[in-house]
């Protein structure tokens, strides 16, 4: 390390000028690009004055910006803190299901979201919500697909921050005792951040996450490559993380972690990367990344590139190894060691300065790409299934993006407030709530692009079980060491022993619960709601003459007016 230190912030934890100085600079060319987005591929008669224009970008991203929209989307500043922070502290079970997980991702996105794709482009959706809306005629499922949605995305977002704050303390700018010194850094990164997601929508993440993909990939490369170097290979680097994890904690009387999974552990294993694949689509930002591409087979194109970024992932899980390898020491500004600081402090204590101000560079920036896009499909999930579905039905376009700008505001600067006033883990084990919950909305929007066969009250009630089943399951595990509720999302299935991810158990739950009130239902006459989709609807492409015939014959619903 060859930092410049100079003792600015806090006698313990120096600031690091040379690092803070690159981060600082790329921070400022990031936030410059954001606010020019605003005119990039701008419609020069609407402006950003619709939520087509602000929250998906025009609906005219191509292959390449698309590749790296959803790879900003999905792999967040807090996947690059969280999963090698993971392995460092507990092993391959909570840390590289993450690996597996996002390579059964992109089949599902292969087979789904070109259907949705398609139905969304035909009828004007701009949110999973809409979606549902159109298909079943449910105001009350409607409603739970938004509310769901919103409330497990405010967690993401906040998570977001933390990785910021990961950065921001290794950079040495934080004190134990003085708040504003440690908080002040993040507040002013988020207040740039909001204010360019205002001007500019959905085009300002877009520029910026090819920027960040850039940075990140070059920083796992380079690490990948000199660091087993430095240490002499991946062999002492994985017999020294074999020997940490394997070693009994005091305070469990258990071994530390798993290095390699065991028999045990496989059901918990395999239902976390299954349940995680499952629910990563269900989330808004991922859906409003899907509906700005401009046609489906973008997005297939993406679902067969995308696994390059798997590929990073695993490599970047390994960092997590080699931090233990290096005796790397996460100890955060009040004394206490806190893995999230695993990552940038291996980046300070191994590289030259200026190298790791560009790696820790791309974790922040990493955080300012999903938390835009979180709050954008938030924004735009409160605007079109709460303000125009309940509150004003008659909404133009140009109201609605003004309320989802206002909202996509709320929703980061409440983010923030959580962040600052309370625990970091409070954060943690809502965004754990936030995977169980997402995963809920599964049935009815994936049995909805394939089968009307699930009836709308029968999804309600399935959607509500597996909420409530999820909740109460999450808040029982306690944690060994801080005797804390809510202390994981892996429990043993009912009446059993096999320990598996929370979420799957819920979704079962769910399922069975739909399925069976659904024949129920049926057997009763219970009437449906009014399905405005049609079977044409759901393979319609941009160039499709089908869809320029629908187009003449049936034009689509007025933007600003319901869907049902």
């Amino acid at each position: 390390m060859t930092a410049a230190l100079a003792p600015l912030a806090t006698p313990d934890r120096p600031v690091n000028g040379v690092a803070l100085a690159i981060v600082i600079i790329l921070f400022v060319l990031v936030a410059v690009l954001g606010f020019f987005a605003a005119r990039w591929r701008r419609h020069e008669t609407t402006g950003l004055h619709s939520l087509d224009e602000w929250g998906l970008g025009g609906r005219g991203f191509g292959t390449w910006v698309t590749w790296f929209l959803l790879g900003g989307d999905l792999y967040t500043a807090y996947t690059f803190v969280a999963v090698p922070a993971a392995m460092w502290a507990t092993g391959a079970v909570s840390g590289f299901f993450a690996v597996p997980y996002t390579i059964v991702l992109y089949p599902i996105v292969f087979l789904l979201m070109s259907r949705l794709w398609s139905v969304s482009h035909r009828h004007g959706f701009v949110t999973p919500a809409d979606f549902i809306g159109g298909r079943y005629g449910s105001r009350a499922l409607t409603v739970a697909v938004a509310v769901t949605g919103i409330v497990a995305t405010m967690p993401y977002i906040a998570l977001q921050l933390v990785g910021i704050k990961a950065v921001l303390t290794v950079l040495g700018l934080g004190s134990a005792e003085n708040v504003l010194l440690t908080d002040l850094p993040l507040i002013i990164a988020f207040v740039v951040l909001a204010a360019y997601t205002y001007t500019s929508g959905l085009r300002a993440p877009a520029l910026i996450a090819v920027v960040k993909d850039l940075l990140i990939y070059l920083a796992v490369i380079v690490a990948v490559i000199y660091l087993p170097i430095k240490f002499g290979g991946w062999g002492p680097i994985f017999d020294s993380a074999q020997a940490k994890l394997g070693t009994v904690s005091p305070a469990t009387g258990k071994p530390a972690g798993t290095f390699i999974p065991g028999a045990s552990s496989y059901s918990a294993y395999w239902t976390l990367a299954l349940g995680s694949a499952l629910a990563l689509f269900m989330y808004p930002h991922s859906i409003t990344g899907v509906l700005a591409t401009k046609s489906r087979n973008t997005i297939r194109r993406n679902a067969a590139v995308l696994p390059l970024y798997s590929l990073m992932l695993g490599f970047l899980a390994l960092l997590g190894y080699a931090a233990i390898y290096a005796g790397t020491k996460p100890i955060d500004l009040n004394g206490a060691v806190n893995p999230q600081l695993v990552v940038p402090q291996l980046f300070l204590d191994q590289f030259p300065a200026w190298f790791a101000g560009i790696a820790l560079a791309a974790i922040a920036i990493g955080a300012l790409v999903p938390a835009a896009i979180m709050s954008i499909a938030a924004a735009n999930l409160f605007t079109r299934n709460i303000y125009r579905d309940l509150i004003r039905p008659d909404a133009t376009p140009r109201q609605e993006a003004n309320v989802s700008k206002i909202a996509s505001l709320v929703v980061k600067f409440g983010a923030l407030i959580f962040v600052i006033a309370m625990d970091q883990s409070a954060a943690i084990n809502m965004q754990l709530l936030g995977g169980i919950w997402i995963l809920q909305t599964f049935p009815a929007i994936v049995a909805g692009l394939y089968t009307r066969w699930f009836h709308r009250w029968a999804l309600f009630i399935g959607w509500a079980a597996g909420i409530a089943y999820g909740t109460i399951a999450a808040y029982n595990v306690v944690n060994p060491a801080t005797k804390a509720h809510f202390g994981g999302s892996i429990a043993a299935i009912p009446g059993t022993d096999v320990q598996v991810y929370i979420a799957v158990v819920a979704f079962a739950i769910n399922l069975i619960v739909s399925a069976g009130l659904s024949a129920v239902f049926r057997a009763m006459k219970v009437p449906d709601g009014k399905d405005i989709t049609r079977t044409s609807d759901y393979g319609a492409d941009e160039n499709d003459p089908k869809v320029a015939q629908l187009q003449r014959e049936h034009p689509l619903v007025e933007p600003g007016g319901p869907t049902y």
